[in-house]
């Protein structure tokens, strides 16, 4: 699976061991940055995520920073980018199954750095449940759909 991986200068450590762990896990991992350690600005790196995984229905996106509710928000205004934040491996599970997240925000402040793998792995193995979940899926792209037009 293609996965985009994305951090400001707050997840960058954190991004490193994303990156090695989803390579060890056989992905392909596409980092788009940031690539230094210096402080950037994370709204461009969470658009270059969303963008290519709005574009692959088959890809994922990780994003990191210090809280992960800056990402979340910029993420989220890309239609077809659907930007979850959890700092636990059951928020993970619930944002796959109940909501088809498919860009994982994750805050380098409150995630546990032992548990980041777990989280990770069973945020890509978790499908999407549909059934009753599906219809407040098609809502939320309703309402993407309604506002987001001509953007």
């Amino acid at each position: 699976m293609n996965i985009y991986v994305g951090a400001d200068h707050r997840g960058f450590d954190l991004k490193k061991k994303t990156v090695a762990l989803l390579k060890a896990l056989g992905h392909a991992v596409i980092d788009v940055g940031s690539h230094t350690p210096d402080p950037c600005d994370y709204p461009l790196i969470a658009l270059a995520v969303a963008q290519q995984v709005a574009k692959d229905p088959r890809a994922r996106g990780i994003l990191l920073c210090l809280s992960g509710v800056g990402h979340a928000i910029a993420a989220n205004k890309v239609p077809g980018a659907y930007a979850a934040l959890a700092y636990n491996k059951e928020a993970a599970i619930l944002s796959r199954q109940h909501n088809d997240a498919n860009i994982l925000v994750l805050g380098s402040k409150f995630v546990d750095e032992n548990e980041i793998g777990e989280i990770i792995e069973v945020w890509l193995a978790t499908a999407f449940e549909g059934g009753r979940h599906q219809p407040r899926v098609d809502q939320v792209k309703n309402i993407e759909q309604k506002y987001m037009k001509g953007l």
